[in-house]
């Protein structure tokens, strides 16, 4: 009887196979014709991955390309007669099937080739029909597919935490290396993380992750498939895991963000699967110098300027289960911003101040260390900046070891530098910390540009017969047909209120002043200046068409006037700034490429030459002995040039110069315009950014020099269009010539002199300035 009834319970399941599994069974067209989504990557034009968009994270390997320690790691743990059975392992299926029924648990049996029909072709509902389908499944995928390819499917599809899919993208995850790298003791870390990929990962639980590894080793050697030595040395080996906000190798996350707006406005939603690859100009080591120089900028900034207290507080419970808690839910609140960890303090007094920090450490801050908290730990500090126990600090590590407190900076700031020669964008950094604030500064931030608009101005002005030679009085100046808000006459004056009388143009510039750039703006016309401006890329209808313009009232982002700066560093030409070099898809195919004008190109000739020359002459000047004479000290390169640019009641710090074909900009202001301090200017706030970024990108370059164009002549110690020596040259303005002076500078007998870096004011260019209005800017 019990075989009878066995043969109908058999015979009813094949007719209910026949006539309800089998006609239900999806195509394996998805496995033949296999397509995995592969997100967008963003590299450095050096190849480095800089940004991943997408909700999978896969690299797609061919089984070619997988090491064996990997396969076999994989095969030891999830199948090991893979290459023996027909895709069923019949007696694990009737085992599993049997406990599922005696003991109501779950219990596995699927094979490598069951686990692909079920990750590609069906639902992870957990039923007898689903299992029925899966075995149904994997014998037609062992009819269509090799071994091999069905192994291939399932370590590039399989979910392994941290949004990786496939054993590729773990590889590059967990451990920052490519597949092919990984050691044996790597290879099964990663084997255990399909049964638990999400909450047994080796970032999120790294004990339960090990212990899995270390059972998989066992597994490898009962197998034969290492030998008693790999296995003692996998076993040893530990392993450097990276926590998941570092999987990039530098930090260009403002850049990267640029590269996914464009691809979306060109492919919508297809970058996200397409396996697309974009190439970027960028250059990681001017990046990590961008990035490191804007950091520390800002943090020198911000200590210069006091501690405000803590950024929150809680109270501690007594519980120490209820304490850690609360620990943690407070500090999943205040994310770290990479070095600069939040941390709780736990135990404070004036001398040393305990905390514990999201993954669990327990610091210890004292000494120097204490120095820039030390306001929050006086008893008589104000209750929103006492630091006591349950207060979140923020800390961070020296060289040595040693904790020290700091604040995140509520300032914000803008670094970005191009090639001159070509306009491709070498280092690009938004914001002190794109997690905390993605408002993009280099791209988006228009602010108004203080003195950094003064060498246009300038450049404007030779158009219409100056020369770096033209006296201009300093003095004050008092405009009745401009008013202020409150009715009165506009009153400008010098950032230091001290007038030296008439000046030349070349030591308006160099020192920054005021009213000679009002005058020159006053004599060549607001119109005229900006029409001119138009040339380097600037915008007019962002120009006020009157004398405020020559103070930088405007507004320009630090792309702009990185592009605008170019123009004097490569001779006269206008080369837009651009961020992708190259677009190819997943099969290395180029969707796109860059192709735009070089330095020399003379279609994208912006300004005559002789002005280009003249104004280098005249921005290296400000470098040497003028507001930006810091650079060239700390640099120790004659080939240096820029300005700096403080805004009204410096609200705005500026720098913009080159050295060779290097442009830089950078900038620091609050988002919400406000003050900085009123001994803040842009050779405080924005020039040491500068300085330590070109120290990485200028090291081991050799200083160049610009040829002299032709047109050009040099009378008496400066330079002149050779068509103004003797013909309308602007002579001065509001000044009462110097009898002789004029005569002498112009006489066409007079014999040229040999063209060089000759000061017309004769100030030693070594000479140390430790005047600090001289770096007012």
């Amino acid at each position: 009887m019990a075989l009878i009834g066995a043969g109908a319970f058999a015979l009813l399941m094949a007719l209910f196979t026949a006539l309800f599994i089998v006609p239900n069974l999806p195509p394996i067209d998805a496995l033949t014709d296999y397509r995995p989504k592969i997100p967008l990557r963003v590299y450095t034009a050096d190849n480095v991955l800089i940004g991943e968009f997408g909700e999978e994270r896969r690299d797609f390997v061919s089984i070619a390309g997988i090491p064996s320690s990997m396969k076999n790691a994989i095969i030891a743990i999830e199948d090991n007669n893979f290459y023996e059975h027909g895709g069923v392992d019949v007696l694990g299926v009737v085992r599993a099937g049997l406990a599922n029924l005696i003991h109501s648990r779950s219990q596995g049996a699927s094979t490598i080739t069951m686990q692909v029909a079920r990750t590609f072709l069906l639902t992870r509902k957990k039923t007898y029909s689903r299992k029925l389908q899966e075995v149904l499944l994997a014998y037609r995928i062992e009819k269509n597919l090799t071994k091999d390819q069905i192994l291939e499917l399932y370590m590039n599809q399989i979910y392994l935490g941290q949004r990786a899919y496939g054993f590729g993208s773990a590889s590059r995850i967990y451990f920052g290396k490519p597949i092919k790298e990984l050691t044996i003791a790597e290879a099964a870390m990663l084997a255990g993380l399909p049964k638990a990929p999400a909450s047994a990962n080796p970032v999120v639980n790294p004990k339960r992750a090990t212990e899995r590894q270390q059972y998989i080793l066992k597994r490898m050697h009962d197998l034969g498939f290492i030998t008693q030595t790999q296995y003692e040395n996998a076993k040893a080996e530990k392993l450097n895991v990276l926590a998941d906000g570092n999987r990039f190798r530098t930090h260009a996350e403002y850049a990267a963000e640029q590269v996914r707006q464009f691809m979306y406005t060109q492919y919508k939603d297809e970058i996200y699967t397409s396996g697309m690859s974009v190439y970027t100009t960028l250059n990681k080591a001017d990046q990590d110098a961008a990035y490191e120089a804007l950091r520390r900028g800002v943090l020198d900034y911000d200590k210069r300027h006091g501690y405000r207290g803590p950024e929150d507080n809680i109270d501690l419970p007594k519980d120490a289960e209820d304490r850690q808690q609360a620990i943690e839910d407070i500090l999943v609140k205040h994310p770290d911003s990479d070095d600069l960890k939040a941390a709780v303090a736990t135990a404070v007094s004036a001398k040393s101040v305990s905390a514990e920090t999201l993954s669990g450490d327990n610091i210890e801050i004292t000494g120097v260390g204490l120095r820039f908290a030390a306001s929050g730990l006086s008893s008589k500090a104000a209750e929103d900046k006492k630091i006591r126990p349950g207060s979140v600090i923020r800390v961070v590590q020296d060289s040595k070891k040693k904790w020290a407190i700091v604040q995140l900076p509520e300032v914000s700031a803008a670094f970005v530098s191009i090639n001159a020669q070509d306009g491709g964008i070498r280092a690009m950094v938004g914001g002190f910390d794109f997690a905390l604030n993605q408002f993009d500064h280099v791209t988006q931030a228009w602010r108004q540009p203080g003195s950094t608009i003064k060498p246009f101005v300038y450049s404007a002005a030779l158009e219409k017969g100056f020369s770096p030679a033209t006296l201009v009085n300093d003095a004050p100046l008092a405009d009745d047909s401009m008013t202020e808000q409150n009715g009165k006459a506009w009153n400008p004056g010098n950032d230091d209120g001290n007038y030296d009388g008439p000046v030349t143009m070349r030591t308006g510039l160099k020192r920054s002043k005021n009213l000679v750039s009002i005058r020159i703006l006053r004599k060549i016309t607001p119109p005229f200046a900006i029409e001119h401006m138009a040339h380097f890329g600037l915008q007019a209808d962002k120009q006020p068409s009157n004398l405020t313009l020559t103070l930088g009232t405007g507004s320009v982002t630090p792309l702009q006037m990185a592009g605008a700066y170019a123009v004097f560093a490569n001779g006269g030409f206008k080369l837009k700034p651009y961020l992708i070099q190259k677009v190819v898809d997943v099969r290395g195919n180029v969707l796109m490429e860059a192709d735009h004008p070089q330095a020399g190109d003379e279609t994208a000739r912006a300004i005559d030459p002789r002005n280009a020359f003249i104004m280098n002459t005249m921005l290296r000047d400000v470098v040497r002995s003028g507001t930006g004479y810091m650079a060239g000290q700390r640099l120790g390169r004659s080939d240096l040039a820029g300005k700096t640019g403080t805004t009204n009641d410096s609200m705005d710090g500026w720098f913009a110069g080159y050295g060779r074909d290097v442009v830089g900009v950078a900038w620091m202001g609050y988002d919400t315009p406000r003050t900085l301090g009123s001994r803040e200017f842009g050779s405080t706030l924005a020039l040491p950014i500068w300085v330590d970024y070109m120290k990485t990108a200028l090291r081991g370059k050799p200083e160049i020099q610009s040829a002299v164009p032709a047109g050009l002549t040099q009378v008496n110690g400066d330079w002149s269009y050779d068509e103004y020596v003797n013909g309308d040259a602007v002579r001065s303005v509001d000044v009462d010539e110097q009898k002789g002076f004029w005569e002498r500078l112009f006489n066409p007998d007079n014999e040229p002199q040999a063209p060089g870096n000759i000061n017309p004011d004769g100030v030693n260019p070594e000479e140390k300035q430790n005047n600090e209005d001289m770096y007012r800017g």
